[in-house]
């Protein structure tokens, strides 16, 4: 891995135009836009461009979450992945846009609008990691800093037509960064490719660099992810698993019962009732600042007993366990997203806005409940962007982004 692409092009030069281009731009894209130099010369990242989800603290900048109610104070300190990019050579373009609280798959944010899908106009970016995928999408950064709670990083990844990765849970340090749900965050990022991903992960985790190969199993569910799809959703994944078989892939098809035994947690629960826990002594929970689709579902954690989240976290352990026992080479193949983008006209009332969520966050949420690492590969099928995702237990990490890249390579023959 290398970042030749990067360094060749003249930092300072590059960043005098971003600077301009960020101040051109109309849409957006960041909450708070700035442009900071890297400090080393010499590293994994050297003269690549990093957007940074506004959930992560930057040294003097305030910390948003893309709410009213946060980010009084400046942060005195960088977020530890921050500083990680940072000393790895990697210059950094400001705040991005998200979802408030980051609590939504879709990205949508009423406060400071919502940046369009730059590949289809009309349409959301998904979210809630919304600034960042588009900030790589439209070439003002290369890498995006975000992360993924239930796919917030491969939803708008697969939307915007690029790679999103989010990794085991524990490989990348959180400190620094305002939570959604303890449980459930990944931090992770999105990209042009796999190689880039690799080489910001590697940085985050402070991970050796080292070739590995992959021994998975590759399997397809057929008792989960294409409940509801849309038909071309369904008509580009059955064309691009025939095309990967082609070429020499092995993919079985079966009924796992892991997704039986998923399909019967109310995952809902991780982010609404900690959520409210973390949020409840910094902000107004009932405040009419608050995004009304955000306090809706953040106010069903308030019915939720001890006794039944400690119940929820434990079938998620028994999850997380049943995955690494029966599943334990397995990389499970399904689309990222059941649809293709929606049109922001499609969000008119509250409840198609909780349909389309659900149905974004319903395959990707899986990769969360149990600990596991997934990424979102993007293709096109009719002319439209879409993702295929795949997930492996956790610590798989460096297996996966290694059969990552080999499937990228025969998806350039799609």
């Amino acid at each position: 891995m290398d970042s030749k692409h990067w360094s060749e092009r003249g930092l300072d030069t590059h960043l005098d135009k971003l600077k301009s281009e960020v101040a051109a731009c109309s849409e957006p894209i960041f909450i708070a836009p700035f442009v900071e130099s890297s400090v080393s010369k010499d590293g994994a990242l050297s003269g690549a461009v990093v957007s940074v989800k506004a959930t992560f603290d930057v040294a003097g900048h305030p910390t948003t979450m893309g709410s009213k109610l946060l980010g009084q104070k400046h942060a005195e300190k960088d977020a530890d992945a921050v500083a990680f990019l940072r000393a790895a050579g990697a210059s950094l373009i400001g705040h991005t846009n998200m979802t408030e609280l980051a609590y939504s798959g879709v990205g949508l944010n009423p406060h400071v609008g919502t940046p369009e899908n730059p590949l289809k106009q009309g349409r959301i970016p998904g979210g809630s990691t919304s600034g960042g995928a588009v900030s790589v999408a439209t070439g003002l950064a290369d890498i995006a800093l975000g992360t993924d709670t239930g796919g917030s990083l491969r939803i708008p990844a697969a939307f915007c037509g690029l790679v999103g990765f989010k990794p085991s849970q524990q490989s990348v340090s959180s400190k620094g960064c305002l939570p959604l749900s303890q449980s459930l965050d990944s931090i992770g990022v999105m990209a042009n490719s796999v190689n880039d991903c690799s080489l910001a992960w590697h940085v985050l985790s402070d991970k050796k660099e080292e070739h590995v190969d992959h021994d998975f199993i590759l399997k397809v569910p057929t008792n989960f992810g294409m409940d509801e799809a849309s038909s071309i959703v369904r008509e580009a994944f059955d064309s691009v698993i025939k095309s990967l078989q082609d070429q020499g892939l092995k993919i079985e098809h079966g009924s796992y019962p892991i997704f039986e035994a998923y399909q019967q947690l109310p995952v809902w629960q991780f982010s609404a009732v900690e959520s409210r826990r973390y949020f409840a002594s910094l902000i107004d929970l009932e405040s009419d600042l608050l995004d009304p689709r955000v306090r809706q579902r953040i106010a069903r954690g308030k019915g939720v007993t001890d006794e039944e989240f400690s119940n929820t976290q434990r079938l998620r352990h028994d999850l997380i366990e049943r995955m690494s026992a029966e599943e334990a080479n397995t990389v499970f193949i399904m689309p990222t997203v059941a649809c293709i983008a929606p049109d922001f006209s499609d969000f008119a009332t509250d409840e198609d806005f909780n349909r389309i969520n659900l149905l974004c966050l319903r395959n990707t949420s899986f990769a969360n409940v149990i600990d596991g690492c997934s990424l979102s590969l993007p293709f096109t099928y009719q002319g439209e962007p879409i993702g295929l995702m795949l997930t492996a237990k956790n610590g798989d990490d460096q297996k996966l982004l290694s059969l990552a890249q080999t499937i990228e390579r025969l998806l350039c023959s799609f």
